[in-house]
């Protein structure tokens, strides 16, 4: 069996990762001389180029001293929790990547720790040594706290560690001797990761992630954990309620650089990480194993979801202006293509034909689907999200998770005021260069809508990070955005006069000269109550002009709320309208008498 070796690489957002992986392909010149080759390889979707995280898991390999190293990209943030644990399951080490200046953050923790139980070899990499102000000796003193934190055997607490700086394109075993290139990095991983178990027996490989052609269909990716397999060879599926399949391997194919490499005669051996095209239905978590005699892998378990919201078609008066794709048809199709492949969601249909639940494991994990579909062409509403509520031994409980805080010392009475507000309760408390270091455990329902006031109050200088914990015994009420709504009264383009006489209500979101329409929410009003207001009024005029009496107007700079802000902000009455062009929020009864009729109602 060829030289092999299976590694993930665990990172926190913005630490590094992607470049690296860069660094080791032009190491070992997986690139023509003359291909132009764009930075940021392993981040193809563009939503993870403009926000510097890795949202889908991808395979990569080069081959290194007649050694194949797959390397495997993890996603950094928990919302994508049933990436990461498949994932792992398919290697036998992790390149742990942590800032010489930040340290290890609370999103690499949740990934750690699912590494550290599959029983998996770390190797640290202290990256950025070359930034001012760095502490790579500090930062190799809080992993080790870290892993130890988090049950590390002793042969796991026994890691090497790499310094160095992807940027400059070297990695050595001294921060203050920086070599010419990355293959310190490679000798170290051939030396301390093991090579995959050669297991004899019958073929078996468990589905770890899917991967979808228009052209060829469903394509299975995972890793064989024992036996062989070869094009052509008859195959039995084994589901997760234990029913079996039987079918065969159409095409097989290996991971080599950064394509797929199609097999023809020979075989791939156990420990390979390969695709396999030929069965029709099957799920991630399924097993394919031997024809005459299959036997199944434990089935992989995945989070569950802790949050959802109501997809809607777009109702709005200026429905199908700016959208590509606008029917519940479309809506209904895309969302379950979805489900195919990004395995901690979930859709369910609603008793009205263009309404539909989608579940999630957060506000970040939804809306990256939503910010996907609108750049499709999708054109849809969003109702307000909710957490999911469980009963368990009678006892109504909700989702709990640990959420992380650094903010400077001077802010951090404020931001303690506002989470323990919202049912959270501290944790631990300690001081790190010059920033506080909070944590508290805190209701899901709690998040909802919090990360403005932090920011707020924290003059934008807090970091904040969460988790889940648990499902736990519900904490009680929580109080939520108090203030009223600005609601447009016809429908019309703002006018600058009208907004500058109706400062004094409150905030505005749109700017002069946008488009509105009756019963869009315009803006935040001072008060707790909503108010109807006319933007689009224009100044009457006179034929007599007297010099001074003009006023000048200055207008307050509009509100821009970014994707996940609206869903934080929106109330239960309220949508956000979302199409290609614009985020906008509105009130689900868009007609003011129908909404004071159903409010009476309620």
């Amino acid at each position: 069996m060829q030289n092999l070796r299976n590694i993930a690489i665990i990172a926190h957002v913005d630490h590094g990762k992607t470049t690296l992986v860069d660094r080791i392909l032009h190491q070992v010149k997986t690139f023509r001389e003359n291909e132009d080759v764009k930075d940021l390889i392993l981040d193809s979707n563009d939503l993870e180029r403009e926000r510097g995280i890795t949202i889908l898991s991808k395979n990569v390999s080069v081959r290194y001293k007649d050694v194949k190293i797959n390397i495997i990209d993890t996603p950094g943030h928990s919302d994508f929790g049933g990436e990461v644990e498949r994932v792992l399951n398919m290697a036998d080490g992790v390149l742990l990547l942590v800032d010489a200046f930040e340290g290890p953050m609370p999103q690499t923790r949740f990934v750690l720790q699912k590494a550290i139980e599959l029983g998996l070899k770390p190797v640290v990499v202290i990256n950025k040594v070359d930034k001012p102000n760095c502490t790579p000796e500090e930062v190799y003193e809080d992993v080790f706290d870290l892993m130890f934190s988090l049950n590390a055997s002793e042969d796991q607490l026994d890691f090497p560690v790499v310094y160095g700086s992807s940027k400059q394109g070297w990695m050595s075993e001294d921060w203050q001797k920086p070599a010419t290139d990355v293959s310190y990095l490679l000798d170290v991983i051939l030396e301390h990761i093991p090579a995959p178990e050669k297991k004899e027996g019958t073929f078996q490989m468990q589905v770890t992630s899917l991967d979808y052609s228009s052209y060829l269909g469903r394509i299975a990716v995972g890793r064989i954990s024992r036996g062989s397999v070869e094009p052509g060879q008859k195959i039995s599926v084994v589901k997760k309620d234990g029913k079996i399949e039987k079918s065969e391997v159409k095409e097989l194919y290996r991971f080599e650089g950064l394509g797929k490499e199609k097999i023809k005669r020979s075989k791939l051996e156990a420990g390979e990480i390969c695709a396999v095209l030929g069965p029709d239905t099957f799920d991630i978590g399924d097993t394919f194993a031997d024809f005459e005699k299959p036997e199944g892998l434990k089935f992989l378990k995945v989070d569950e979801p802790t949050m959802s919201m109501l997809f809607t078609i777009n109702t709005s008066p200026f429905f199908g202006k700016e959208g590509k794709y606008v029917t519940s048809r479309h809506l209904r199709d895309r969302l379950f293509k979805e489900i195919e492949k990004n395995l901690a969601l979930r859709v369910e249909e609603t008793e009205s034909a263009d309404k539909f639940m989608v579940f999630g494991r957060g506000i970040l994990h939804i809306s990256i689907l939503v910010e996907t579909m609108r750049r499709e062409g999708y054109e849809f509403q969003l109702g307000q999200p909710q957490v999911l509520i469980k009963e368990i031994n009678g006892v109504k409980h909700e989702p709990v998770e640990l959420l992380t805080i650094q903010v400077p010392e001077s802010f951090s009475g404020k931001v303690i005021e506002i989470v323990t507000r919202r049912k959270g309760d501290i944790v631990h408390m300690e001081n790190k260069n010059d920033r506080m270091h909070l944590e508290f455990s805190i209701p899901a329902r709690g998040l909802i809508g919090m990360s403005n006031s932090i920011l707020t109050v924290s003059e934008g200088e807090a970091i904040s990070a969460h988790r889940f914990k648990a499902f736990e015994p519900w904490k009680g009420d929580i109080e939520t955005r108090k203030k009223g709504s600005l609601i447009s009264m016809h429908t019309g383009m703002s006018i600058p006069y009208a907004i500058d006489k109706l400062q004094d209500r409150g905030r505005f979101f749109v700017d002069p000269g946008e488009e509105v329409y009756a019963g869009q929410v315009i803006g935040e009003n001072t008060r707790d109550d909503d108010i109807l207001v006319n933007i689009t009024k224009t100044k009457k005029q006179s034929n007599v002009r007297a010099a001074g009496t003009d006023e000048k107007s200055s207008i307050a700079p509009a509100i821009k709320f970014s994707l996940e802000q609206c869903m934080e902000y929106i109330k239960k009455d309220e949508y956000i309208e979302v199409t290609p062009k614009s985020v906008r929020l509105r009130k689900i009864i868009l007609d003011e008498h129908e909404r004071k009729r159903s409010e009476r109602k309620d």
